[in-house]
């Protein structure tokens, strides 16, 4: 385990002209440079595409955020622990729109302890109002990485098979107050494969990369707000699914919204099962989503029946999540002055103004740079595959 790969710090580098980047045209202007740059930066991401691997669909995935008084900087501003808050809403957000029939739960650790403020759940509006509501915590103290990933080690290791088990942690600090050997804590998560990734905003900590590197996560150390916003992003699409993860049939259960009308004499408002663990929940209602199974009632999907286990979701919910088993292939990049084809985006109908173009290599469509940043990242299938074989009419 202390074997760790030959890298070269920064500071061992040579010299950077950094400057030596932008070179003026033959007319002095640097705007060629700038579009350049621009547009390498919009396709970074699809660069880091895995292409067609096979990503994993449900995950049960704890944040770790560091409560601890290194969080009261201000080098990111008004201070990490409120830009880091925010970051969090937004990527939980992100989360459920890219991935509905996963869970997600936050823990805090500072003052040497860690606990929960959120348990691990489908619920956006849970977590997001948990981050609101921590604007206003205290950080003291310093934070236990041994504790937190224990914590939700507890939790993880009882997730089905078939699912992905994750940490994310958000650190601050330089160090760490642990109870007991962490090392040995990290070839237990490797054990019951939980794969933990870490998000620094110090400096690089070795511990934390040891970590990532035993578990199969990732390891990377912010440079400003938008990097720790891109690096957060990261994390929104699922990890490759592991070739020993299980295979199995998975009951679920589709209810369908239903509703009593006033007039009806026989209808009877009911408390809905989150009521129960939440107050701010509604309270009596005449409609909601009715358990198949056990006719439990519940007032949001997806969520996981309390009374007979069953997962509830929505058909759209499982669609969303079925593009993570067959993602769609990079398209193949072509300048566009070796380009035969006409001169138009298939997508916006927009006149090609890039320098590249992005054919399809199934059915030979061109697309814009914004076009297929587009498809590959929120439409997940490409419009003219879908165009040239419709969906059959029903008789």
């Amino acid at each position: 385990m202390d074997e760790e790969p030959e890298r070269t710090k920064r500071w061992e580098g040579g010299y950077e002209r950094t400057w030596e980047i932008l070179k003026e045209d033959d007319s002095g202007s640097l705007k060629a440079t700038i579009e350049d740059i621009l547009f390498k930066a919009k396709r970074k991401r699809l660069y880091e595409h895995h292409g067609q691997v096979r990503l994993g669909m449900m995950r049960h995935l704890y944040v770790v955020v560091d409560g601890s008084r290194t969080m009261e900087d201000q080098d990111l501003k008004p201070n990490r622990l409120t830009c880091t808050l925010k970051l969090l809403e937004y990527f939980v957000e992100e989360y459920f729109d890219q991935n509905p029939i996963s869970q997600i739960g936050l823990i805090v650790t500072k003052s040497k302890r860690a606990e929960k403020m959120t348990e691990l759940s489908g619920n956006s509006k849970k977590h997001v109002t948990a981050l609101k509501k921590a604007v206003d915590m205290t950080c003291s103290g310093e934070p236990s990485l041994y504790n937190s990933l224990n914590l939700a080690m507890q939790a993880l290791k009882h997730m089905p098979g078939h699912t992905s088990r994750e940490i994310l942690v958000v650190f601050s600090s330089l160090t760490t107050c642990d109870p007991a050997n962490i090392y040995d804590l990290i070839k237990c998560l490797k054990a019951v494969k939980i794969r933990v990734s870490v998000i620094g905003l110090s400096a690089e900590v070795r511990v934390c990369s040891v970590l990532a590197q035993e578990t199969g996560g990732t390891y990377h150390v912010i440079l400003d707000e938008s990097h720790y916003k891109e690096l957060l992003m990261h994390h929104v699409s699922p990890p490759p699914a592991s070739s020993s993860s299980e295979c199995s049939l998975i009951r679920m259960g589709f209810p369908q919204h239903t509703i009593a009308s006033m007039s009806d004499q026989d209808a009877k408002p009911s408390f809905s099962m989150a009521q129960l663990e939440n107050s701010s929940e509604p309270g009596l209602t005449l409609g909601g989503y009715f358990c198949p199974q056990c006719r439990a009632k519940y007032c949001e999907l997806p969520v996981e029946c309390k009374i007979c286990g069953l997962t509830l979701v929505s058909a759209p919910h499982l669609a969303r999540s079925y593009h993570h088993l067959f993602p769609l292939d990079t398209f193949q990049e072509i300048p566009l002055e070796e380009y035969q084809g006409e001169r138009y985006c298939q997508g916006c109908q927009g006149e090609m103004k890039d320098q590249n173009v992005f054919v399809c290599k199934v059915c030979q469509n061109a697309f814009c740079v914004e076009c297929d940043l587009f498809i590959h990242d929120s439409l997940h299938c490409c419009p003219g595959c879908v165009h040239k074989h419709p969906a059959p009419v029903p008789v």
